[in-house]
């Protein structure tokens, strides 16, 4: 993520004032972080995965391996007579091979090997598929290889691990998803394959990186109007909202910058309503860091723009004197938000009755 200056931070495009921490809200995701090799027990743990695969892979890392070691690996993955267990163990080299050089992920994918480790994604066989979603992400850091992965045909195989994979799987297939999503043109067709249900289920009970991964990758799809409403229709206020009022979260800065990407459509903007969303933002202007405190004054006036019925809720939950005092102390961003919110509540009210 780039760091304009100590004040503000961007994030897939968007610019968002900081008040005082500077470190973003979001990171992108990285190569995976599920282990590098198999745990005593697991389905790739046998002798010839844990001790044979091992030891040519740690040769082949020390040295400056050939495109004939990748053709190979490839091979195992193609070849309709190789056993599962050289399939895994090919899969893994060539994940891990990709793990942390982007001159490994341009060499692997001029190779040919991103159309068999897209068939992977499908395989009945829940560990290959796993080493197949982790290899595609791996790959997809690389700007030059989202194309060529989306045109084998990656996104809805990535879509369905989403749904149905092992936890490491469904995890770095949001990563992989979000990487492509990156993409403008990917961007909606990601939505419309489906994956926006399977993230805010991911959002709503993975676990703490599942959780991050997921908001990451609904923050960079909802930068489609059409992806907006998909989210609202999936249900992601709740969880949003649940996130935020939750401080142990570790998660209200993201769970924030999402929602207000939500309440930028008239669906998301009663959705939010209806699901008490205007105490749990008041309470952020209130007490929450500078960040929160100007997101959530963000959030606030977008939801009052056009509703006289929503500015009366605002008004009627406190929201006065925590806007007052942001717009006397806040951030050059979140005084001005403040202020403007603090006119609009203002108003008088005759004849507004609209909810957008």
């Amino acid at each position: 993520m780039h760091m304009e200056n100590p004040s503000s931070f961007r994030y897939m495009g968007r610019s968002f004032s900081d008040g005082g921490d500077c470190s973003g809200a979001f990171s992108d995701c990285n190569s995976d972080r599920s282990g590098e090799f198999p745990s005593s027990g697991s389905p790739t743990s046998s002798s010839s995965a844990s001790g044979g695969g091992l030891q040519r892979f740690l040769l082949v890392c020390a040295a400056d391996y050939s495109e004939e070691v990748v053709r190979g690996l490839i091979s195992d993955l193609e070849s309709p007579s190789a056993p599962v267990e050289s399939q895994r163990r090919a899969a893994m080299e060539l994940r891990l091979l990709a793990k942390h050089s982007p001159e490994n992920r341009l060499r692997i994918a001029a190779a040919g090997a991103v159309g068999p480790l897209v068939a992977l994604l499908s395989h009945p066989d829940l560990q290959l598929q796993e080493h197949g979603v982790t290899a595609i992400l791996n790959l997809s850091l690389c700007d030059e290889n989202k194309t060529l992965i989306a045109a084998a045909g990656a996104l809805r195989p990535l879509v369905r691990a989403l749904r149905t994979g092992t936890s490491a799987a469904r995890e770095n297939a949001a990563c992989a998803l979000l990487r492509l999503a990156q993409l403008d043109d990917l961007r909606l067709a990601i939505g419309r394959y489906g994956a926006i249900p399977p993230l805010v289920a991911l959002l709503e009970s993975g676990g703490p990186r599942g959780k991050k991964d997921a908001a990451t990758a609904l923050f960079a799809l909802l930068a489609s109007r059409e992806n907006k409403t998909r989210a609202v229709e999936a249900g992601i206020v709740r969880p949003l909202l649940d996130l935020m009022a939750d401080p142990d979260s570790g998660m209200a800065d993201k769970a924030a910058y999402v929602l207000h990407a939500v309440v930028e459509v008239a669906e998301g903007r009663a959705a939010a309503v209806e699901e008490y969303g205007v105490p749990v933002l008041v309470e952020m202007v209130e007490t929450g860091t500078p960040r929160q405190k100007e997101i959530a004054v963000r959030s606030l006036l977008e939801i009052c723009k056009e509703s006289a019925i929503y500015r009366k809720m605002v008004v009627h939950e406190g929201a006065i004197p925590p806007l007052v005092a942001l717009s006397q102390s806040g951030t050059k961003k979140a005084k001005e938000k403040a202020e403007a919110l603090i006119e609009l509540l203002r108003q008088p009210r005759a004849g507004g009755n609209s909810h957008r």
